[in-house]
């Protein structure tokens, strides 16, 4: 079982090697937010990386204690799922394409992208997130987990609305018809 522990952290180990080779080829960036705007969302996912990948404490409060009993099936439901926001984050970061960007950005002749997992949600890779994380938390079944759910959550949000007012301003008209018939984050939901 010591081999299962690191089966989440190297799923996540992998999309962030993923992450990073390829935000090499990106378009360059004609308008894009500034440091402080950024460390806004970047800092409280930093925070929630760190609840997450901290070591249990066995006496270390209530945040280490599980909301879940522990057993294969928890595990195994939250590997499951952690791979599949993992994989879902990744396809709509491929179909995005050059027009990626890890800060909010307007890049040169930007396009809308409305097809593939952005048909399903106006923000996948986010969905895809949070449904890794959500995977994550229930693996782990602690408070610590469900904090990080929540501050990921938020940031996200806080760096959607921004997006959301971007894209708005750049594509308008043909914005506003994706946004009426594409939920932002989760379908049924948001």
């Amino acid at each position: 079982m010591h081999v299962l522990r690191f089966l989440i952290p190297a799923m996540w180990l992998a999309w962030l090697v993923f992450w990073r080779i390829s935000a090499a080829d990106v378009k360059a960036a004609q308008r894009f937010e500034p440091a402080w705007s950024r460390a806004l969302h970047f800092v409280p996912l930093l925070l929630a990386a760190v609840l997450l990948a901290i070591a249990p404490e066995p006496h270390g409060g209530w945040l280490f204690q599980h909301f879940l009993p522990r057993g294969a099936a928890r595990f195994w439901t939250g590997a499951g799922l952690t791979a599949a926001g993992i994989a879902f984050a990744c396809w709509a970061r491929v179909h995005l394409g050059r027009n990626w960007s890890g800060a909010v950005s307007v890049k040169q002749d930007h396009e809308l992208i409305c097809s593939g997992p952005y048909a399903l949600v106006r923000h996948p890779i986010y969905s895809g997130l949070l449904l890794g994380v959500l995977g994550t938390v229930i693996a782990l079944g602690q408070w610590r987990g469900v904090l990080a759910l929540v501050i990921v959550l938020l940031a996200l949000w806080r760096k959607l609305r921004l997006e959301e007012r971007w894209m708005g301003e750049t594509f308008g008209e043909k914005y506003q018809r994706y946004r009426e018939h594409t939920v932002a984050l989760i379908p049924y939901l948001l």
